[in-house]
Order: structure tokens, then sequence, then C-alpha cells
């Protein structure tokens, strides 16, 4: 290698390594109205401060310790945000405690369209939020998310699901239609909010049918633009099909602009 290259690639290094240096290793923590909220912020915002909203948040947001996706917003200029309820399932009380964090954000100077990125139970979060504000939401992200409320969380979590309606059983199925993200797609539609989903098709946990299938059906009929990403032969798991998906990244990127 001669001085020249060699002196191109030391600073190229460099450059990189400064580069990864500026990127935030832990979150800023702050509180809304008695719950902890936790941000990311973006070393170098891009133009009109986009922020990706992620569900669930638990004591922190997982999404940080996904390589390929913490890097790849924090790069473009794309904050990752996110607000610890604990185990709720998209109630109208709920979601309007998600909206005092968004208002939040907003004060804070981030857009007011972030891009939602729902994984599993985080889709019912995530999905009741955008149904309920159409107008506030840029895109919307889904990794094997819960869009149906009558195919998951009244047989697997019921005790959070009813807590969090505050409804026993045969109120909440007596209103299902009312609170249901995939009964409720018009506010969407008409907003023309896309969407991208990976999902595994032997998904037991959050069956794709019931699902991301029934959401794509639906949203499609009525003229939405849904992308799916169904991964043969892979359930409800962590693993590189759905944590180092390219084209989870440059939908988020093309539609962070």
């Amino acid at each position: 290698m001669n001085t020249c290259c060699f002196l191109i690639f030391t600073a190229s290094l460099a450059v990189s390594a400064i580069a990864q240096e500026a990127l935030p290793k832990t979150a800023e923590v702050f509180e809304v109205d008695g719950h902890k909220a936790f941000l990311y912020a973006a070393p170098r915002p891009a133009a009109g401060k986009p922020w990706l909203w992620y569900a669930p948040t638990l004591n922190g947001i997982s999404l940080f310790g996904r390589k390929m996706y913490f890097e790849a917003c924090m790069k473009a200029g794309i904050s990752l945000a996110g607000y610890d309820l604990g185990e709720v399932r998209g109630s109208p009380a709920s979601t309007a405690k998600f909206t005092l964090f968004y208002e939040e954000m907003v004060k804070r100077g981030y857009s007011s369209k972030p891009i939602l990125l729902g994984q599993s139970r985080g889709g019912m979060m995530t999905l009741a939020w955008a149904f309920r504000h159409p107008d506030k939401v840029r895109a919307w992200v889904g990794i094997y998310p819960v869009c149906n409320l009558a195919s998951w969380p009244l047989k697997n979590s019921k005790a959070q699901t009813l807590a969090d309606f505050a409804m026993t059983e045969e109120e909440l199925n007596a209103k299902l239609s009312e609170f249901n993200p995939v009964d409720n797609l018009q506010g969407l539609l008409a907003n023309k909010v896309p969407m991208f989903v990976v999902h595994g098709d032997a998904d037991v946990v959050v069956p794709y049918e019931l699902n991301t299938g029934l959401l794509k059906e639906r949203y499609t009929a009525g003229g939405g633009l849904i992308s799916v990403k169904l991964i043969p032969g892979e359930g409800h798991k962590v693993g590189p099909s759905f944590f180092e998906c390219p084209e989870l990244v440059d939908f988020v990127l093309v539609n962070s602009k």
C-alpha cells in the first residue's frame, strides 16, 4: 500500500471510529405523567427531526440492542424513543397516556409525524394509537405484530387486556369492533399511511393469518400501501430474519424524509 492510500485508509478508519463513538450509548430518561420515557437522540438529526417510536418499551428500549436497526437510524439522523406504560393493550385510556408522551416529544422539537414500530404486542399498542391519530403518523412498521385484538390478547394475556380496558371479558367482546385496529383502518387509509411488516409463517404465538395477513388483506382492499415480508418456516423469535431485515431499514429511511 503506498503512502497516499495508507493515509486515506487511516483517515477513513478514524472518521468511522469517531462516528461510532458519537452514537448514544445510553438513553436520556425523563418522566411524562409519572411514567418513564426513553430517548436515544440522533447525533445529527435529519431535517424535521424524525423519530422512530418503538413499543413495547419496558424498563428501556430493547431495539437499542439491535445493532443494524439502531445504527441505521442514528446515522440517518432518526432518533429512537419509547414510553413505558407496562403491559397495556391499546385501550382508549392507555392510548391517551401515549398521547401525552407524543406531545412531549413534539414540544422537544421532534417531528409531529413519527414512524411507529410495534414488535409483537407492541403492534397492538402502536396500531391502537395510530388508528386514533392517523393524521399524526408518518408510517407504521411491524415485527411479527399483534394487529387483531380478537386473535391474541384475550387468549394469551387476558388479565392484562381486561385490566387495560377496565372491562369484563363479556363487555370487551361486545365492543370489540370499536377497539380493534383491524376494524378501524379508515383514518389510516385516508391519510395514506404506508406500512411494512416482517412476520414468520410458522408463528404460533401471533399467527400470521389472524394478524398481519388480515391487516394486509383489509388495508390492500381499502387501497392502502402495505408491504409484507413473510419468512418461511420461522416463528416468534429473535433472529436475523426479523432484526437484520434490510427491507425494514430501507422502509424506515425512505419514510423518514
